[in-house]
This record gives structure tokens, C-alpha cells and sequence, in this order.
């Protein structure tokens, strides 16, 4: 089967297409013949080595983090899935490999498509509706009543953390360009900011949360529009003490990501604010849980019509990191 391979770890990396065996499966695993592999900012992560201290990959390692695909065979032991579902995943952190015609993976990291959805939408939702699941539910444990704010909301995160953060009862404020204003009002956002006129900054104070988009740069202005008491939860800026913690880390990467958060906690602190990192899990029970959000509000993510294959793999690579996508880049198997 054909996969696209990093051999080593490079800021100008580059993924060679070779040929490789189809995997087996161990008794708990499914094998997938891939459908659609979606490619993230994340991919740009790995590739340059940034997250070796999370995750570290025996090279050559096949890349690829989210996908749709059919299953072709299930292990001994899978009772939930059968041969020919429609399924998608974010694939576990240590077993990614959704750039290959087949992957095998844990059943437990696997659901059904959401029912409104086909393969291409289908694989522009997991990564990201992980992401905001985990982030809203699990970092930030958000109740109803409550307010979230998501500067730079306007894009694909905000396709799915908006009607996620909406279904629990919250009031969400999300910035962007203007032209995305009308479609993110549209999934229900109560309030959009819109950054070439309006700053955040001086129309809104005390909401009980920020889910930053942007990075370390905006770090002090989203600071300072969360009441006291309330959740920082970064998808960019990096991890800190808490997260190394929460992800029983031995020492020295405790040690390690204290130093580097060391500044952010301490920002956060001097305003008596909780600073969290989010690195999104896969997780098969939150993806049955999204797909019930996704069919329920209708949700159809963004995908971008440029057509790629595998062979093709480095020009999309380039386009996500490089050039201005109109929703989720995907290959297509």
C-alpha cells in the first residue's frame, strides 16, 4: 500500500510516498481501508520535531492524524464494529498513520460517521470536535449559564466548538474577519467581534473562559477579559506544569514544562486565573457523543475543494501551512 513517511524530523520537512506492507491487526484493532485523510496544522508539529517531548516517533513513521474509511477486518475481540462501517477517528497520538491507504487501529479510538455527514465531512469533524469535546467538557468543565469567549474563532475549531459549547447552555463571543461573520452567527455564536475594526479587548471583561486560537502573542489580552477565578485554555501557546501533570509525565518532563509555562502560569496567576494546555486525545465514546451534537444541530464542517491524492501529499502539506484553505484539506484515497 502507498503511505506518506517522515524519515526525519526538519523545519522544512518533507514526506516520502513508498510503498509498505498493509498492516496487521491485534485482537482489539480494526483495519480501515482509508477513505479521506485530513490534513492539520498539526502534521506541521510533528514534522519539525516541536512535540517529540509529548510524543516522540520511531522514523520512518507514517503521518496523519484524522480520517474516514470503511473497515475491511476487525479483531478477535471487536464487538462494536463490523466489516463495511462508515467510520472516523482522530487517531491515537502514538499510532497515527491516517496518510496510507490502510491504517489499523483500536476500536476504541474509532466511531460510525454522524449521519449527516459522508467521508469528506465526515473527516473535518474528529480532530477538531475532540478537541473543543475535551476542551469545553474536561479543561474548562463548563456549565450552563456560563460565557466563553474564542478569539479567532471564526475558523474550522469554531465550525464545531460553537453548536458543542451552545448545546451545553453557554454564551459564546467569538472573534474574526468580518467576512465570517454572518456564518458564525449562523451556528449560534451570541456575539462576534470582528478584528480589522472592533478590539476584544475594550467590548468585553469578566467571561468565565477563553479558548485562544492565536497563541502566545495574544496571551495578555485574553488574560485580561476573563473575570477572577475563571480558565485560560490555549490551543497553541504550550504547555505548562498542570499539563504534564495531568498527563502523569515523569520528572524531568514535569520539569521541563514548568520552566516553559513558568511565564504564562505566572501571568495567570497575578490575575487569579487558571492557565490550561489542550493536546487533543483520540477517543471513540466522546466521538459516539459528538456525532449525537453533530446530526442533532445539523453540523457540516468546511472542507476545501481542492482536490489531492497521496502522491501529492507535500503540496497540501504546503497549502494548509502556507496558503489560505476554505475549510478542512483533505486526500483523497
Amino acid at each position: 500500500m502507498k503511505a506518506a513517511q517522515l524519515d526525519k524530523y526538519d523545519k522544512n520537512f518533507q514526506l516520502i510516498v513508498r510503498n509498505v506492507p498493509v498492516p496487521d491487526i491485534k485482537e482489539d484493532e480494526v483495519l480501515i481501508r482509508v477513505k479521506e485523510a485530513a490534513v492539520n496544522p498539526l502534521e506541521k508539529l510533528i514534522g519539525t520535531g516541536n512535540v517529540k517531548l509529548i510524543q516522540d516517533y520511531s522514523l520512518p513513521a507514517t503521518m496523519g492524524n484524522e480520517l474516514t474509511g470503511v473497515i475491511e477486518n476487525v479483531g478477535s475481540k471487536v464487538t462494536k464494529f463490523q466489516i463495511n462501517d462508515a467510520v472516523y477517528s482522530r487517531l491515537p497520538l502514538n499510532q497515527i498513520g491516517a496518510f496510507a491507504e490502510y491504517v489499523a487501529v483500536s476500536a476504541d479510538a474509532i466511531s460510525k460517521i454522524p449521519a449527516n455527514l459522508d467521508f469528506k465531512t465526515g473527516a473535518a469533524a474528529p480532530l477538531t470536535g475532540l478537541t473543543a469535546y475535551q476542551g469545553l467538557f474536561e479543561e474548562l468543565e463548563a456549565k450552563t449559564g456560563e460565557t466563553v469567549f474564542i478569539p479567532g474563532g471564526s475558523g474550522s475549531f469554531g465550525q464545531l466548538a460553537i453548536p458543542i459549547a451552545k448545546n451545553i447552555g453557554l454564551t459564546v463571543i467569538v472573534s474574526g474577519n468580518s467576512a465570517a461573520r454572518d456564518r458564525t452567527l449562523k451556528l449560534g455564536a451570541d456575539q462576534y467581534i470582528s478584528f480589522e475594526t472592533q478590539n476584544y479587548w475594550e467590548l468585553i471583561n469578566d467571561v468565565d473562559y477563553v479558548i485562544d486560537t492565536l497563541g502566545p502573542n495574544e496571551f495578555d489580552r485574553e488574560l485580561s477579559v476573563i473575570k477572577p477565578g475563571g480558565r485560560l485554555l490555549s490551543l497553541r501557546t504550550g504547555p505548562n506544569k498542570r499539563f504534564a501533570v495531568d498527563h502523569n509525565f515523569g520528572f524531568a518532563k514535569k520539569q521541563l514544562f514548568s520552566l516553559a509555562g513558568s511565564k504564562f502560569d505566572r501571568k495567570a496567576e497575578k490575575k487569579n486565573v487558571q492557565y490550561r494546555f489542550i493536546f487533543v486525545r483520540s477517543d471513540g465514546l466522546q466521538l459516539d457523543e459528538l456525532s449525537k451534537i453533530i446530526e442533532k444541530n445539523n453540523i457540516v464542517p468546511a472542507v476545501d475543494p481542492t482536490v489531492f491524492h497521496i502522491d501529492d501529499i507535500n503540496g497540501a502539506l504546503d497549502f494548509v501551512f502556507n496558503g489560505r484553505p476554505q475549510g478542512k484539506v483533505l486526500i483523497t484515497f
